[in-house]
Formats: structure tokens, sequence, C-alpha cells
């Protein structure tokens, strides 16, 4: 599976902010006799979330709304799926929700039942992401379209110049090109990430056409066959749908790695980023608005990107608790624990870095650790 241009992490050095920060996190866990894995509170937010999703579906196709009341819900079984994303499907496809991997498989079919595919996420976003963050020309989450620059290493194109909006109707599109596009296209893409000639199971395949086959029948068959509406009026408000839970969806993962206080860095000639691992972590990733109970259980803790990428086995309804921890070691280390205080300052910044990377001008300079 390996790729000719794989990149390595100098483990061998500056390891003791890595074993620090994961024997406290340990510790806490042990001495407060918590599980890492889900909760009352996460199962919670589980039937909650999911509830929200299939009850506005339901409404819908119960007939007894007018077009208006169904086109808001619409926009709610956007803000549902998204909110399931974020909350359900990321912990499950993580391996994070149990303690039980057949708990977590079953879960992570939530994410198949929103019309995306857990097994080419789990390679793009478990495996490429997690461990390639920011790195140009691996990390997959990058790479989002030709005319939107999220590294400052990618090619410059004119069309950047005005990428600081074009963005964001960018990512309103982005569940849309998900569902109907881009799955398919990394099951054939090569090389995918580092990895070269990725051979994927037959069972894959399988899964990928039944569980689309299953999401466009539920989304536009049914809803074509049992309700007294337009082939029009059914693409409104499938388009809605996807253009909310699109802009939540695609917002809120740049706000974690694309600002301003991030890093981009690059391999040397050995291929090989001169640093530990989880300090490569800690400098390409951003938490924000820690303080928002709302937003941090909606979101599924992403807001807390930075305990996500150093312990992604841990259900998110946990990263409130470990925050503090991270943040007191990563100071005594003298590591930076990139943070905005509110939701509002992170798009700012994210704003302002596509602005940057968008400017032909702009002379990124690496941070220093």
């Amino acid at each position: 599976m390996g790729g000719v241009t794989k990149v390595t992490f100098n483990n061998k050095i500056s390891r003791d902010f890595s074993k620090t920060v994961k024997k406290r996190v340990n510790e806490y866990f042990e001495e407060n006799h918590l599980s890492r894995h889900a909760n009352f509170e996460m199962v919670s937010k589980t039937v909650i979330l999911l509830g929200v999703y299939f009850g506005a579906y339901a409404l819908i196709l119960s007939g007894q709304l007018s077009l208006g009341w169904m086109w808001f819900l619409c926009i709610v079984m956007g803000i549902g799926m998204a909110g399931i994303g974020f909350s359900i499907s990321h912990d499950a496809l993580h391996g994070a929700y149990s303690s039980n991997s057949t708990v977590n498989k079953l879960i992570g079919y939530t994410f198949d039942l929103m019309g995306a595919n857990g097994y080419i996420w789990k390679i793009t976003h478990n495996i490429i992401h997690h461990t390639y963050t920011n790195i140009h020309g691996h990390d997959e989450d990058l790479e989002v379209a030709e005319f939107i620059r999220l590294s400052p290493h990618s090619e410059y194109k004119p069309v950047h110049r005005v990428q600081h909006i074009l963005a964001f109707f960018a990512y309103s599109f982005a569940t849309l090109f998900w569902v109907f596009v881009k799955d398919y296209w990394y099951f054939f893409k090569n090389p995918l990430g580092p990895y070269e000639n990725k051979k994927h199971p037959l069972s894959e395949w399988v899964t990928l056409v039944i569980t689309k086959l299953v999401y466009y029948g539920y989304t536009l068959v049914i809803p074509m066959l049992v309700l007294d509406i337009t082939l029009i009026q059914l693409i409104i408000g499938f388009i809605s749908l996807h253009l909310t839970a699109g802009l939540i969806l695609g917002i809120v993962f740049q706000l974690a790695h694309v600002v301003e206080s991030t890093d981009h860095p690059e391999p040397d000639e050995n291929n090989m980023i001169d640093e530990h691992w989880a300090i490569h972590e800690m400098v390409t990733t951003n938490n924000f608005a820690r303080k928002n109970k709302l937003l941090s259980w909606y979101i599924g803790g992403l807001n807390y990107q930075i305990e996500h990428h150093l312990f992604p086995k841990v259900c998110s309804v946990h990263y409130p608790a470990i925050s503090p921890i991270v943040e007191k070691t990563a100071q005594e280390f003298n590591i930076p624990y990139n943070h905005h205080d509110t939701f509002r300052e992170a798009i700012a910044s994210h704003y302002r870095t596509l602005k940057k990377f968008g400017d032909p001008n702009f002379q990124y300079a690496p941070a220093e650790v």
C-alpha cells in the first residue's frame, strides 16, 4: 500500500511531550474511573440528532404540510445531517464511540445513510488527513477545488484572488459533490494521497453501490412517489438540504487547520518532517469556541480538534475535560496550543487566510517551534 512519496516524521526527537500528554490523559480517565468511549450524554445526543433528521423526513413524507413547511424541514434535515456527521459518524468511524468494533461499525453506517461512504472516509480522513495534516500533496482535506487554494505550497492561479468569496459557496456544495461524485472518484483515484495502486475490497465496492442506492432511494425516489410535488420542487428541497449541510460542514472543518496560526510544513530532501508527529499535529491544528457548550455539543468536539488529533480513539464527549490537560502540557514544553476564543474569530481568521493564500505576492513563513 505504500507510495513512493510517503512522508515520515522524526519521532526519535522531542518525544517527551507526546509521552507526558498521553500519560496525563490516561491518568485522567483512570483516576475518575471513566470510559474513553460514549457515555449517557453521547448516547442521548445520538438519539436527538437522528431524531431531528429522520423526524423531519417523516413529517415531510406525511404529506400534511404546505410546501413552505416542507422546504423548511429540508433545511432542518441539513442541520441534522451535519450534526450526525460531526457527532455520531465521526466518532464511530474513528473507533471512538464504543470499545466494541461491531457497535462502531454499525453506528458508522449512519455516515453512509447520509449519502457518504464510511470506508473511503476512513482512508482519506482517519489515515491520510490525521497522519499528514496540512502537508501539501498528501492531506486530501486541502484539495477542495481547483479554484480554492488552502495551502501556500499549492500552485497559484489568478482565480485565487477571489477565493475568499468563492470558498464559502464551494463549501455549500461539498455534500452534493460528496454524494454524487467524490466517493466514486476516490475509489478510482490513483495515487490516493501518498498511496499508489490502492486496492479496494470487493465487499466495499458492493457496500458503496448498495448504500448509495439506498440514499438515492429514500431522498429522491420515495418522496417523488409519495408526495404530490413536482420534480422541480423535489430538487429544490434536496439541494436546500445539502447546501445547508455543506456550508456547515465545510466551514467547521476548515477552522481546524486553515487559519492564520496553523503551520503548513514541507518535508525535507529525505521526505521527512523534522519533528515528532505529535508536535506536528499541535502546530497544524487549531481549536475554537471551547466555552461555547451548545456549539461543542452540536459539532461533536470538532472545535477541540487538537485533542481529537492527539486522541482520535477517545470519544469527542470527553474533549472539553481533557483540553486543559493538553493545553497545560503544551505550555510546559513551549509548544503552541492554537485556539480562537469564539467561533466568529475563527471564521474571520480563515477568511483572512484565504485572502493571504489568494495574494500572488504573499510570502509564506513557516512557524517556529
